[in-house]
């Protein structure tokens, strides 16, 4: 069992961390899930359970030193978060190239309704 989740994710059978379904729908393929109409790249599925706790750990707390860093007015500790930030999404996947190998284009960022996603999404906001 994992310790101190952040809001809205949850542990899989699995050990994987990911958003979770009763807050944020996830996509039928699960490699997004929707936040105020916007997909959001899920972690890639295929990580080993430990590395990705290991990258989810170093991404909370690069989360928190911008925090920190902001409130202290330290635009260079800001800026050395943030790439904490950025590595660690890229680690996890949910940044950088894409983790699935069909070809299928990245929509990560898009609003949902001008995606192929749009239907489904439709289908569960009813």
């Amino acid at each position: 069992m994992l310790h101190d989740l952040p809001p809205f994710f949850d542990e899989m059978d699995n050990g994987a961390i990911m958003p979770s379904s009763q807050h944020y729908p996830t996509t039928p393929d699960g490699r997004y899930f929707v936040v105020r109409g916007r997909l959001w790249r899920t972690s890639n599925p295929a990580l080993a359970p430990e590395l990705r706790q290991d990258w989810v750990d170093k991404l909370m707390r690069a989360r928190r030193e911008v925090g920190v860093a902001k409130k202290a007015g330290d635009k260079d500790a800001e800026r050395d978060a943030r790439a904490a930030v950025d590595q660690a999404k890229r680690a996890l996947g949910e940044r950088g190239p894409v983790w699935w190998t069909d070809g299928a284009p990245d929509f990560n960022r898009k609003m949902v309704a001008n995606t192929p996603y749009a239907d489904w999404y439709e289908g569960i906001c009813r």
